[in-house]
């Protein structure tokens, strides 16, 4: 496996950015962000994504030097308008507001239309707890899944972010709608693995192991079977109906993953009791490890244990799609 340093994943996919148009200080934020989301061991939505991110760039669906706008402010509520501007950018300054809004009132909310992919949603749960916040974020995407009981894609992934700081270590839940997101199937893919666990059906309608057939037929299998598909219907519901914006179907109907819809939750959490996380986590992990021997982990801990490995040894890359960020 090759391995690069998070600095020079950061300043090849800088220099690209600022030969897109991208002035300075936003080339370097989203550099940063595509870097750590690789280092912190979320490949699909670092060096994996990145030709993606550039060819919609290219294709006029990403807006470089768009600035996000805010609409409407009610109280410690604001709606925005992203403008189509890269989503990575609109998305940290929507969370760096409901921040301010939550140090101001106690809890401060953003919702934004017209925005785009912010790539990895866990982003900003761990911007929301190093500010001392509990972070809910949540976006609405293309449809990529079937409603339950349906066989063609009319729901999107729709991921939802719920992170609470805490000193030795926040919990931040990311987690997509579908029993594993597509960037995750792109991964096991890549590395000619199946997955562990039935993922979605194949094209003859049969559930399988192979992300490739999953990925070919778009019928991935939602998390709790008709539960996902209920709460992915609702973030949208959430998500379009505070900002003012598309929906999955509307969304769906440009044909590609853009201008989409999202939201942003912060609660002043200064005077949480560490206590608290600390009896629930303990309690969960002292169950008996089952036969798989899988370890208990509460959300966010392999995050921190990969970005340290990561930055120890290098990020392991995909080096054809390592190759291809080069030449860009």
């Amino acid at each position: 496996m090759m391995r690069i340093t998070f600095g020079q994943m950061k300043a090849q996919f800088e220099n690209v950015l600022l030969k897109a148009g991208f002035e300075v200080e936003r080339a370097a934020l989203c550099a940063r962000i595509f870097a750590e989301n690789s280092r912190d061991g979320v490949y699909s939505h670092g060096l994996n994504r990145f030709p993606v991110f550039v060819q919609m760039v290219k294709d006029g669906y990403v807006r470089p030097q768009a600035e996000p706008a805010c609409l409407e402010q009610t109280g410690a509520i604001e709606r925005w308008d992203g403008q189509r501007a890269p989503g990575m950018y609109t998305a940290t300054l929507a969370m760096d507001r409901a921040i301010a809004l939550a140090k101001k009132h106690g809890l401060g909310a953003v919702a934004v239309r017209n925005t785009n992919h912010w790539m990895r949603g866990g982003t900003y749960g761990w911007q929301a707890v190093a500010a001392g916040c509990v972070g809910i974020c949540a976006t609405n995407t293309i449809a990529n899944m079937p409603p339950w009981g349906g066989t063609a894609p009319r729901l999107g992934n729709n991921p939802l972010v719920i992170a609470v700081p805490r000193q030795e270590g926040p919990l931040v839940l990311d987690m997509a709608m579908t029993q594993f997101s597509f960037g995750k199937l792109q991964e096991y893919e890549l590395k000619g693995n199946s997955l562990h666990v039935s993922g979605g059906y194949n094209s003859h309608g049969e559930l399988t192991t192979d992300p490739a057939a999953i990925r070919e037929s778009g019928r991935a299998v939602p998390i709790g079977f008709w539960k996902g598909s209920g709460l992915s219907l609702m973030i949208d519901v959430l998500v379009a109906s505070l900002s003012g914006g598309r929906t999955v179907s509307q969304v769906t109907a440009e044909g590609t993953e853009a201008g989409v819809s999202q939201f942003f939750l912060c609660i002043k959490a200064e005077n949480l009791d560490p206590a608290i996380s600390d009896e629930i986590i303990r309690f969960a992990k002292s169950s008996p490890v089952g036969a798989a021997g899988e370890e208990i982990r509460y959300p966010g801990e392999s995050t921190l244990a990969t970005r340290l490995r990561n930055e120890q040894e290098g990020i392991p890359v995909n080096e054809e799609i390592w190759q291809q960020v080069l030449a860009l």
